[in-house]
């Protein structure tokens, strides 16, 4: 990551600041544009209160044309700067998402989900002339289609009470605490809440990757990529979001290493035990020991089935089996011997393979 400017706010148009960045160096680009709202009229609620909705400049343009244009002029420019393995999530409503999603697809991005986030709190739709809007839509795209990219299922399965995560999120807007002030006023007119970009960035994103954000606002893309051992990049023309994401960061607690280990180890390629076959580790016919009893000895087949006595299985069922149906990880369970009789583990094995893989930068996908 040399003569990138990791963990820094860039001030200025993002079309103009992206060129200046070295080509191919970002992992992940988050992008919270511009929606486009062009509302017509003020809006009141019932008691003829006004609605504080979006009326900042940077949300205005003169035509659909005029907003498309500035689309793919910023759309062009991450696409240079993104790696061939990254990827892109860009969010948006129905006022601008469908417009995006197409120049997406014309520049060649491959579109990989369409996430729906359910605001649980949303706001109501005070004229009572349409349904209240309680969502939006997030796109998540590849830079280019069948590259090797990454997509942490485990971790969000586990984040998920160890179901598959879906593609729709229900998650609050930013509001009590979260929701920065200044005076007393909102800070950021669209301030997201940080549990969607701690999502996003759990998912596609790993420890140490670099995250860039071209519309940076109140700055939750630095902070949760803070917390998650993440480098950043955020892009800001207007200096008073700013300074109000650069105190916002500073305050910001990193994690340490150690509870982000346990999301590191989840990435980990997965090796079949047939694999150590394939590479020549372990031969057919090789004796395993039980690594707590020497007494138990289990056989390989070519297949990567093992045999132990009448009991035939993979090395999971194989250590359950013989430990009397207890809670077993074949991996660590089973163990061949060196020619100095010492054991080595079937992870160590494993380990090997994983090294090579990482050595040869083919690691399969998680």
């Amino acid at each position: 990551m040399e003569n990138l400017p990791i963990n820094t706010i860039l001030s200025g148009d993002c079309r103009e600041i992206l060129p200046s960045l070295p080509e191919n160096s970002v992992d992940l680009v988050f992008a919270d544009p511009p929606y486009n709202l062009q509302l017509q009229n003020e809006l009141f609620r019932p008691d003829m209160s006004k609605v504080a909705a979006v009326e900042d400049g940077w949300d205005k343009f003169s035509s659909f044309a005029e907003y498309d244009h500035f689309t793919r002029e910023w759309l062009v420019a991450c696409r240079r700067v993104l790696k061939d393995t990254g990827t892109l999530w860009v969010i948006g409503s129905y006022h601008n998402i469908y417009r995006v999603g197409a120049i997406l697809q014309d520049l060649d991005f491959w579109i990989l989900n369409d996430v729906i986030w359910i605001k649980s709190n949303p706001m109501p739709n005070f004229r009572g002339v349409r349904f209240t809007n309680a969502h939006e839509t997030l796109l998540w795209a590849q830079k280019k289609r069948g590259a090797r990219y990454t997509f942490n299922h485990q971790a969000l399965k586990s984040l998920n009470d160890d179901l598959q995560m879906r593609s729709d999120w229900t998650i609050p807007l930013a509001t009590g605490r979260q929701r920065l002030r200044v005076n007393g006023e909102k800070a950021h007119t669209t301030q997201k809440p940080e549990g969607l970009l701690y999502r996003v960035l759990l998912a596609s994103s790993n420890p140490g990757d670099l995250v860039l954000d071209p519309f940076f606002g109140s700055g939750t893309t630095g902070a949760v990529a803070k917390k998650l051992g993440r480098s950043w990049i955020g892009i800001e023309k207007d200096e008073k979001y700013i300074d109000v994401a650069r105190i916002r960061i500073e305050a910001t607690q990193a994690s340490s290493s150690e509870a982000l280990h346990s999301v590191e180890k989840r990435r980990e390629a997965r090796i079949p035990f047939g694999s150590l076959l394939e590479n020549g580790l372990l031969q057919p016919g090789q004796i395993l020991w039980l690594k707590s009893d020497e007494t138990i000895t289990a056989t390989v087949r070519a297949d990567g089935k093992i045999v132990c006595s009448e009991f035939t299985g993979s090395i999971h069922s194989a250590a359950r089996h013989v430990l009397q149906g207890r809670p077993a990880n074949g991996w660590e369970t089973w163990c061949i011997k060196n020619e100095h009789g010492e054991q080595i583990i079937l992870d160590d094995l494993r380990r090997q393979i994983r090294n090579r893989l990482a050595t040869a930068g083919d690691s399969p996908e998680n």
